[in-house]
């Protein structure tokens, strides 16, 4: 049975907390909340994979499935920026396109063409998942900023609301997401990250034990701020249950 962290344990808890209030929201509040509410669901689900390998589940001797999981992270920061710019837009203009059962249309095409085309090419060996893994922290750390500036912009739009403190919680989310993906993203850029480090063993050579002060700092700031996300999250939608009722 692989190992399960006490950082990862708490961020599942806490974005598996996180998933089931947001989807609460997709089902029974407005459409303006569908997008941000499925995106921050399947972050859940792409994080329940240390969960799997922790229960040494059947699938995870797949590779195909490790990198289906990166992918839905990807789509998940996608659809939920893709939702705070259809706040902000309905903020300005009270308007609104679309329905919610096209949003959920859409996802899923999203989700069962990334495993047509995961499952369709060569099994993805660790340095390919390190890749797909790359792409995904890079989308997360570049959405994060845009979410930062989204969730502003809403703000200073609807302050005199009962809601507008939340969004100053999702700042503080979004703050806590990008100092975690992007020291991790930072790791991964120097060749400092455990995936290489597994990588160059199984070549039989070994990382370079140089600038092991920043590589630990990078470490400790991953942990620490994935601690914090995990935490903020969760914070944010049992803060917005109590702002909404």
């Amino acid at each position: 049975m692989a190992d399960i962290s006490t950082v990862d344990l708490v961020q599942i808890v806490f974005w598996f907390l996180a998933g089931c209030i947001s989807f609460y929201f997709s089902i029974g509040n407005a459409r303006v909340w569908t997008s941000i509410s499925i995106g921050f669901f399947l972050i859940f689900m792409s994080q329940l994979y240390v969960v799997e390998k922790a229960l040494d589940a059947p699938w995870t001797a797949y590779t195909q499935v490790e990198a289906l999981h990166y992918i839905i992270g990807t789509i998940s920061i996608m659809v939920m920026t893709h939702g705070f710019q259809e706040y902000y837009i309905f903020s300005r203009t009270l308007e609104l396109g679309g329905s919610k059962q096209a949003v959920y249309l859409t996802i899923l095409g999203l989700l069962i063409a990334s495993a047509v085309f995961v499952f369709i090419n060569p099994e993805p060996q660790y340095t390919v998942l390190r890749n797909i893994r790359m792409i995904e922290n890079t989308t997360w750390v570049f959405l994060s900023l845009v979410n930062l500036d989204m969730v502003r912009k809403i703000y200073l739009q609807i302050r005199d609301s009962v809601i507008a403190k939340g969004f100053i919680a999702f700042g503080i989310v979004f703050i806590a997401i990008f100092l975690w993906k992007g020291s991790e993203l930072y790791l991964q850029v120097y060749n400092w990250d455990a995936d290489w480090k597994l990588i160059m063993q199984n070549l039989g050579a070994s990382v370079p034990e140089q600038f092991m002060g920043r590589r630990d700092f990078s470490v400790l700031v991953h942990d620490i701020a994935g601690l914090l996300s995990g935490f903020t999250v969760g914070g944010t939608f049992i803060y917005l249950v109590k702002l909404l009722r």
